[in-house]
């Protein structure tokens, strides 16, 4: 087996060891529909291959299972994400997090400590829906100093066609879920930010904030990488 093909067999998980050095990035543990007898595990597995980890969608069970190996682990309530950081993260861009509304803030977090988790520098923007459109406008200068925009909105979706008519940087739209009856769990949602007359727009599925995060530290990476090349070939 290569270097690029290596796993650890729990038995009930395969852990890809070799992710980091195919895609860039560690493998994430998605908690949800795990035990935490299983989450620990899988979390022994990373952290002796590795020092830092991300969990995401995970209760409060799920963290004291990891915190049981690992004390230095931190919980995000609200964002149910886990993070372990023992070393640091070489910084590889910019990402701005913007949030319609209080209530989509979950899904913003979750988005934000993914991108900080992959290395991204993140500014963010709150609270900030069209219903109160200055509420925008006062703090687009700082958001166009992002080189990527995740953007989170529930309702009708507005704030994604806005703001992506307001800037020069891709757009990572992700529907909340949140709204009334109508808005049917946030596929209103999803299908207005598909729908959206605005360019450079790419819209995620519902709830999806690690998705986004993971994306935009993606993004940031590329960049990155072509920036140190471009000065590694100038020099």
């Amino acid at each position: 087996m290569s270097d690029l093909d290596h796993f650890e067999d729990l038995g009930f998980a395969k852990i890809d060891h070799s992710r980091k050095a195919r895609n860039g990035f560690a493998e994430v543990v998605f908690c949800e529909g795990k035990t935490p007898e299983q989450v620990a595990q899988i979390t022994t597995s990373i952290l002796n291959h590795q020092d830092n980890l991300l969990a995401t969608r995970a209760d409060l069970d799920h963290f004291e299972a990891i915190q049981a190996i690992a004390p230095d682990a931190v919980y995000t309530a609200r964002a149910r994400v886990i993070t372990v950081k023992r070393y640091p993260i070489r910084t590889i861009g910019h990402v701005a997090v913007v949030s319609a509304g209080t209530a989509d803030q979950p899904v913003a977090e979750e988005a934000a400590l993914t991108a900080e988790a992959l290395g991204a520098q993140v500014s963010r923007f709150s609270d900030v829906g069209v219903a109160g459109l200055h509420r925008l406008l006062a703090v687009i200068d700082d958001i166009r100093q992002a080189d990527v925009i995740i953007a989170v909105a529930g309702m009708e979706g507005a704030l994604i066609s806005v703001l992506g008519g307001l800037v020069d940087k891709p757009v990572l739209a992700v529907p909340s879920g949140v709204g009334y009856g109508a808005n049917f769990g946030g596929v209103t949602t999803l299908l207005a930010m598909i729908n959206s007359c605005a360019s450079g727009v790419a819209v995620h599925n519902i709830g999806n904030g690690f998705g986004a995060g993971y994306m935009a530290a993606t993004i940031c990476r590329q960049i990155d990488q072509r920036v140190r090349e471009a000065i590694e070939n100038h020099e």
